[in-house]
């Protein structure tokens, strides 16, 4: 690619150079001129989608190294975010010598943070609350002075409760600040800080994030009557990974998946929000230093972690917010890597693959039996069935009466939504009662014939 439309410096194009890039992802198209043109904008796309870089080559682009002040703040919600952005704007340095970039974060000793700022670094990257205890309390960090801010994983930012603390920063800095927010998604309960501090944001909306990875198989594997660790165990020996990342929807649930596979003799590393910040950093120096082959996490404690050597992905059930399991399977075919995503699935995620069948991601449908991985039936085949009850009981309910009050679509709506509600719980009940009843069968057996 020819990035001399974009009339960049020698050094901003040295470390485009050195990053490897041969062109611009789309979210990097469409950022790097807003904030070239100084706008504010709200940048939404997937993991994996370049958009550390979509601010970073922008940066460098307009920070001035003659001036000893702050001229930019990027915050991140967790310390390992921050360092992962940290390191990734060093590689600026090799370009730029003279920059001073510094990294302001929890775990640290406030004093020597507050000693080592004699001197006001260019760039500020860290976590919102140790940035506003320098900045507030201790009056070392003196982040007043910067006309760019960047909240990067915005989304995360606002669920860890992080929002007041960058709000207590924004205020009382410049009134022609320059805001750039960058996300996976944007929560509602977001948009009032946003229009408190941005002047009329450029929205940029990257939806075609899977394209970045054609690479990526997806793969539906049925669980039927087994419990999830059951599944994995049983799938595991059908595929080498280079690093295989499991991802959990609840905490409870990764820790007891890592418990299983460790008494199954794998070597497990656990990656999620019950860790110590002790050991969150020792598990991210493991992930660095390719320690460890398998990795069981949830995602908020994933999010935004660059691991390379992914090599096959493993998602247990679908998480509630389906986007996540666009930033699950996104973990692996990187870099032009081939990868794979195994969906183990239930009954009840029927309504959640259709919906993301529907957004173009075509699921391969295999079960591991005997030792083999088995082709089956399409997911989405269509096959005729005789009506169930719950066909039934919508359909007297989608069926329009002769005259009809206000509200009447909402209502009907909200019934529906009752009705596929009651049922799922019965399914899931059902599912339950199933595998209680498994268990009691394998426990008889084990006491009928204990030598087995």
């Amino acid at each position: 690619m020819d990035f001399t439309p974009y009339g960049f410096k020698d050094i901003t194009l040295a470390f485009i150079n050195t990053n490897g890039f041969k062109e611009f992802t789309p979210i990097q198209q469409k950022a790097i001129p807003a904030i070239l043109k100084r706008e504010d904008i709200v940048a939404i796309s997937a993991t994996g989608t370049g958009k550390t870089h979509a601010f970073l080559i922008p940066l460098l682009e307009m920070i001035d190294v003659k001036k000893d002040h702050i001229q930019a703040v990027i915050t991140a919600p967790t310390r390992e975010l921050a360092t992962q952005l940290y390191n990734n704007a060093l590689l600026m340095k090799k370009v730029e010598p003279m920059l001073n970039i510094k990294l302001i974060s929890g775990g640290t000793d406030r004093q020597k943070a507050s000693d080592h700022l004699k001197i006001q670094p260019h760039i500020v990257i860290g976590t919102p609350g140790r940035i506003k205890d320098l900045f507030l309390t201790n009056e070392t960090l003196l982040v007043n002075t910067a006309d760019i801010m960047i909240i990067d994983e915005g989304d995360m930012t606002f669920e860890y409760g992080f929002l007041d603390d960058i709000d207590a920063i924004a205020g009382r800095m410049g009134h022609k600040l320059q805001m750039l927010v960058f996300s996976a998604t944007i929560p509602q309960g977001m948009k009032p800080f946003l229009k408190k501090y941005m002047n009329h944001p450029k929205m940029i909306k990257i939806t075609e994030s899977l394209a970045f990875s054609p690479q990526i198989e997806h793969v539906l594997v049925p669980c039927k009557h087994k419990t999830y660790q059951d599944k994995v165990l049983e799938i595991l020996p059908g595929f080498q990974p280079y690093v295989c990342l499991i991802f959990a929807n609840t905490r409870v649930l990764a820790h007891e998946t890592a418990e299983k596979l460790r008494y199954h003799d794998y070597r497990v590393l656990e990656l999620h929000g019950d860790l110590s910040s002790r050991e969150r950093r020792q598990a991210l120096n493991a992930i660095n230093n390719k320690e460890y082959q398998y990795i069981v996490a949830t995602d908020i404690a994933s999010r935004g972690l660059d691991i390379d050597s992914i090599s096959h992905v493993i998602s247990m059930g679908f998480p509630s917010d389906l986007s996540f399991y666009i930033h699950r399977s996104g973990r692996t075919g990187r870099s032009g890597r081939e990868g794979i995503c195994y969906a183990l699935y239930r009954a009840t995620d029927d309504h959640d693959i259709r919906l993301l069948i529907e957004k173009g991601i075509k699921f391969k449908h295999r079960n591991f039996h005997d030792g083999q991985w088995n082709d089956m039936r399409p997911y989405n085949f269509v096959r005729r069935r005789q009506p169930t009850e719950l066909d039934m009981e919508i359909a007297k309910i989608v069926k329009k009466p002769v005259k009809v009050k206000p509200g009447y679509k909402k209502r009907r709506e909200a019934e529906v939504a009752k009705l596929k509600h009651q049922k799922k719980r019965e399914m899931i009940k059902d599912s339950i009662r199933s595998l209680k009843k498994e268990k009691a069968k394998q426990t008889q057996r084990e006491k009928t014939n204990p030598s087995s």
